[in-house]
């Protein structure tokens, strides 16, 4: 139990609400049995009627006059457990990463606001035909025509839709209230909920497994049988059947009274993999991702709570849809960095799945063909248990690879962003009816734009970036949005020769279309897949054939399975390499890696071409050869060196500010309050030192062990409340995916 003589309590558990705790004293009787995630009797309101509330925090701090503080009457006997798990998660959460408990609640309450049960309205006539014929002929005896044309169809037809009635009759409400106060129909309401999979197909029973899959789910299901629960790490190279291993674990979970999670990275994965998941479960599966209505997030958590779903799928928010009986979370492509939340808390999806699953007492399998370090480094050191598959089951071997240095084609005379090898291959899968995947790491028509007179690059206002050339002469700021027409001369010294740097997707496009006539090409990338099923209208039309090449960004490469694909293409495959982040080894392995496993993942074999300026490097080499082995030792050892996670831990403080001056100072005095126990850089100015006009400061802080780092945020988070600050604020980011 958490000391402390005051509790914070929500009254209405709703997300809507979570912005309005009340402060309630404990009674001298419950000091010290009161936690988060209690709930509580407490006097409410002018008549102090005895309302149950959750308590989300207890603490030492009087936020009134201890004398008008009302007190809590006793402990209910018993709690929602959905809603009280939801409480110990947020709690965590705040401790983990940093945030407030609003925040967090926000955070895992998943729906935004109550929203009221659609519902089905139905006419049911009373009379017997012939007396309604009666009512009807009446009717048209006094001109009441529109009485006339419902007893008319209610003679044909007993039962009648609402809207049907209303819409296509012609037919007020009003009028069918006053038959229905007659006698001669009811009005029935039936509540139904929405559900956002809009799939129909046939039912498909589950495939034989292979020796490695059936070893993986006998020894989950035993350990669960035992009472035994782990975190599983699956590490299958790409094809070897780690879908149909969640399906085998999530069928006999469910047969086990049992229901389960499945987190995918992206909302582009979400068709293919609800697609396998619907042939297998039927309607009791669904889906939860930023797409959805709040009407449809409602239903679905209804639909959750009260047990009519046995599975949901979704990135990292369908975590949080409230199972009161969640056996199982799968956490497939595990090193995906959409893991890890952008906004505060900062938490990633893979810690905060463990603690859900301790919570819940259910097991937690990851799944990845290129394990991030983290989940490698666990498993190395025996707190994960590290499961494989080594066999490819979607037909023959991993595609042939080869490495093409971009250094010696420019030597040899060769400008274009295809590489002679790639062109040859291109050309060929287009004359055999074969797809290519073509894959670039990067959005727009080109990079920053250049005087090559005087250097000047066109930057944006409100950012300190530079701005990126698109189609139609615009120039876009990817942080704000801020957008201008390209000038026709360079502002700085007037040269005409003010050019954009570096391929884009939609150049690629272009230059498909002028090398090979006649080329069919899609292209998927932030600025294709803007609408709601954008990502399902351009997967499926490559999936049935509708475009010889596939040109994308890093979705494209992540999980899709389309069996006439024999060529991937990676056109840069060092552009990952040059960003400043100590991860960035394992991105560009990761991506290739995943690049190279799309190809041939049918009958026919499937081969890669990797075009770099960088062939030596470690990381390239090994996800040519798809060796995760060789590159976990080499990477791990360059981890140690620097301090870097997972062999420490890192925290980066994040100081924003309206006022330049007023963030160096401020950030000068939070380093200040950094231990010497802890290792710190900075502080500094971020690597973008400006977004929309607010200035960002960075101090990063190391050390082996994580309680230190919380120790660390949980002092500067009390010295920033202490200045009660208006223009600044200070987040927190524990192992940060990206630099700041």
């Amino acid at each position: 139990m958490t000391e402390g003589r005051y509790a914070n309590i929500i009254v209405d558990i709703s997300h809507e609400k979570v912005d309005r705790p009340f402060q309630y004293k404990i009674p001298e009787k419950l000091l010290g049995k009161i936690s988060a995630g209690m709930c509580v009797l407490i006097p409410f309101g002018k008549g102090n009627h005895l309302r149950s509330g959750y308590v989300i925090e207890v603490t030492e701090r009087a936020e009134f006059p201890e004398e008008k503080q009302k007190e809590i009457v006793e402990i209910a006997a018993q709690g929602i457990p959905v809603e009280r798990d939801a409480i110990l998660l947020a709690a965590w959460m705040k401790k983990t990463y940093g945030s407030t408990m609003i925040a967090a609640l926000k955070t895992v309450l998943p729906v935004k606001r109550s929203v009221k049960h659609k519902e089905k309205r139905k006419l049911r006539r009373l009379l017997t035909a012939e007396e309604t014929r009666s009512v009807l002929g009446e009717c048209k005896r006094k001109h009441q025509n529109a009485r006339a044309r419902v007893l008319e169809e209610l003679c044909r037809e007993p039962v009648l839709p609402y809207e049907l009635v209303t819409g296509k009759l012609n037919v007020s409400p009003a009028t069918l209230k006053s038959l229905q106060e007659q006698g001669v129909l009811a009005i029935e309401s039936e509540s139904f909920y929405r559900n956002p999979v809009k799939i129909e197909t046939d039912m498909e029973a589950g495939k034989r497994l292979s020796g490695e899959q059936a070893v993986i789910c006998d020894k989950v299901l035993s350990d669960f049988d035992k009472g035994t629960r782990k975190t599983y790490l699956i590490h299958g190279i790409t094809g070897s059947g780690k879908t149909e291993v969640y399906l085998s674990l999530i069928d006999r979970m469910i047969k086990r009274g049992k229901q389960c999670i499945v987190l995918i990275p992206e909302i582009a994965l979400t068709y293919q993999t609800l697609l396998r998941f619907y042939k297998r479960f039927g309607d009791r599966v669904s889906v939860m991702n930023s797409t959805l209505s709040p009407g449809e997030k409602f239903d679905q958590c209804e639909r959750a709570k009260k047990g009519e779903l046995d599975v949901i799928i979704g990135p990292r928010s369908a975590l949080f849809v409230p199972f009161p009986n969640l056996g199982l979370i799968v956490m497939d492509e595990e090193h995906e960095s959409s893991y890890k939340s952008e906004t505060m808390p900062r938490y990633h999806a893979r810690e905060t799945a463990e603690y859900l699953a301790g919570i819940k007492k259910a097991s937690l399998v990851l799944g990845s063909a290129t394990p991030s370090m983290e989940a490698y480094y666990r498993a190395k050191q025996g707190k994960y248990e590290l499961l494989t598959l080594t066999r490819r089951l979607t037909g023959g071997e991993l595609a042939h690879v080869s490495i093409i240095d971009l250094r010696e084609e420019l030597r040899s005379g060769n400008r274009s962003i295809f590489s002679k090898k790639l062109q040859e291959l291109i050309a060929d899968r287009k004359t055999k009816g074969e797809q290519t995947m073509l894959f670039l790491n990067r959005r727009g028509y080109a990079g920053f734009v250049s005087c090559r007179s005087c250097g000047y690059v066109m930057k944006c206002p409100h950012c300190d970036v530079s701005l990126s050339q698109h189609l139609e002469n615009k120039m876009v700021c990817h942080y704000c949005g801020y957008e201008i027409l390209k000038p026709d001369k360079c502002p700085s010294c007037s040269s005409p020769y003010l050019l954009g740097f570096k391929a884009g997707t939609e150049q690629i496009e272009q230059q498909l279309y002028k090398n090979f006539p006649g080329i069919r090409v899609l292209r998927m990338d932030a600025d294709t897949t803007r609408t709601r099923d954008s990502y399902e209208k351009i997967l499926t039309a490559f999936s049935s054939g509708e475009a010889d090449v596939l040109v994308g960004t890093q979705m494209i490469v992540k999980g899709h399975d389309f069996h006439n694909v024999t060529l991937v293409g990676v056109l840069a495959a060092d552009l990952s390499l040059n960003d400043s982040n100590y991860r960035s080894g394992e991105r560009t392995f990761q991506l290739l890696a995943q690049a190279a496993g799309r190809a041939g993942r049918g009958k026919k074999p499937g081969e890669v071409v990797i075009q770099t300026y960088r062939p030596e490097h470690y990381s390239i080499l090994r996800a040519a050869s798809q060796d995760y082995e060789s590159f976990y030792e080499e990477e791990i050892l360059y981890r140690k060196l620097g301090n870097y996670p997972p062999a420490a831990h890192m925290m980066a403080v994040m100081i924003s500010s309206l006022d330049e001056k007023r963030g160096e100072t401020l950030a000068a005095r939070v380093a200040k309050l950094v231990g010497k126990d802890v290792r710190i850089i900075g502080p500094s100015k971020a690597s973008i030192g400006k977004i929309n006009d607010i200035y960002r400061y960075v101090i990063y802080c190391k050390a082996f062990n994580y309680g230190q780092l919380t120790l660390v945020k949980d002092k500067i988070e009390a010295y920033v409340q202490s200045l009660a600050l208006k223009q600044e604020s200070v987040q927190f980011d524990f192992d940060p995916i990206d630099s700041y």
